[in-house]
């Protein structure tokens, strides 16, 4: 059975009243975000590095006027992600994508700060753009080059950036014979989830690799998956890190880009039970969200999402299997078990819910898609910030 990540057990009970949501939805509460966001201002303080939010694990932009206080900027996985951050975030943008096409390159380079190319044959196609405009004295990224560290210390296949043929970045032998003139930058992207001692071996291969193109840069994007605002990461380690990185290499610009460091565990899912199912020796509850639809990294990952007041399965008198809104026979979250027995219209809060899950979340099915809330403790109150019904369905379609 897949384990519930230890940081999801930390979240507390909703400071909001559950009874008063109406489901499905996500709720975001802004002071467990604020606070993440104040730890990774102090990591910004200390090491010198900028911290930028990467929307692809955490875009609810209704969250950006108290975002934007405390980060550096937006990254962005392409095109529209790169207009979302120019047109809400707006402070620095950064690039990257696995190739690009001329009509998005000509909508990115004029609102883009930095871009890194994924292999040398796209910065060569792109580079004439890019020049031209910045003869022209018009606005234009600098670019750089995502490099692959040949590191990899991520358990889970799906989500290794340095796994065996891995598209993304430019591995040491395929820049042997390029010439690195007008580059300005250097990316790599190789953890998941993990701690600052992984990063200090991914670094080390890091120089040990590509020295040539590090020595003419003058910025490096340490990438994403620091796990930062986790509360046993070793923040220490990282602020050091970062300090005699800049000392080695003549004070770069570091950025760091975790998306879900960000967010992590600011968020819940709301959900019913709307029936119950018996079969051989288990009894599933229908659930009004879905795993495949709404929190599809429960499938992919895979992980086990916690819920409030639940435990494994047989810990507690009632076990329960509980299973989503869609057709899919493996639309199942889990098996729990609760102290006492659920019951129709009971609400179940899943806990750390909120980067990785609005930004997956698909219509399959036509289902219901969740609500999108905020909560303030400072006013006490939960509101609805987007209801997504039949006409945002209808409009995916033709």
């Amino acid at each position: 059975m897949p384990e519930t990540p230890p940081h999801a057990l930390e979240q507390a009970p909703p400071a909001f009243d559950v009874s008063a949501v109406e489901t499905p939805a996500f709720v975001v509460d802004l002071e467990l975000l604020r606070g993440n966001l104040e730890k990774l201002a102090s990591v910004q303080e200390r090491s010198g590095a900028k911290i930028l939010l990467a929307l692809k694990g955490f875009a609810m932009f209704s969250t950006f006027d108290l975002v934007r206080q405390y980060l550096h900027g937006c990254c962005a996985s392409g095109l529209h992600e790169t207009l979302l951050a120019h047109e809400e975030f707006r402070k620095e943008v950064h690039v990257y994508a696995p190739a690009f096409k001329e009509a998005e390159m000509a909508q990115i380079i004029p609102i883009a700060h930095h871009i890194s190319f994924n292999s040398p044959s796209q910065w060569r196609r792109w580079r004439p753009m890019i020049e031209a405009a910045r003869a022209a004295g018009l606005p234009a990224p600098s670019p750089g080059l995502r490099v692959n560290p040949e590191h990899s210390e991520v358990e889970v296949s799906l989500y290794d950036p340095g796994s065996p043929c891995c598209r993304l970045g430019t591995r040491m032998a395929a820049l042997q014979e390029e010439d690195l003139e007008g580059l300005e930058g250097l990316h790599f992207h190789a953890l998941c989830e993990q701690d600052s001692d992984v990063l200090e071996r991914t670094l080390a291969a890091v120089e040990q690799r590509f020295p040539k193109l590090l020595q003419r840069v003058s910025w490096v994007n340490m990438g994403g998956g620091h796990h930062i605002t986790r509360r046993d990461y070793d923040v220490e380690r990282l602020v050091r890190l970062i300090l005699e990185f800049k000392k080695r290499w003549g004070d770069k610009e570091v950025y760091l880009e975790p998306g879900e460091a960000v967010a992590l565990n600011t968020g819940y899912l709301v959900a019913s039970v709307l029936d119950f199912v018996e079969t051989e020796g288990m009894t599933t509850a229908i659930l009004d969200t879905s795993a495949s639809a709404h929190m599809p990294d429960t499938l992919e990952m895979p992980y086990r999402a916690h819920i409030l007041g639940s435990d494994l399965p047989g810990i507690h008198a009632h076990t329960y299997r509980l299973g989503g809104m869609t057709c899919l026979a493996g639309d199942v979250i889990g098996e729990y078990s609760f102290a006492e027995p659920l019951q129709i219209g009971q609400k179940l809060v899943f806990t750390d819910m909120a980067h990785y899950t609005m930004v997956k979340t698909t219509t399959f099915n036509g289902v219901v898609h969740p609500d999108l809330d905020l909560y303030d403790p400072k006013t006490g109150v939960l509101r609805v910030v987007r209801r997504l019904g039949y006409e945002d369905f209808k409009r995916k379609l033709s």
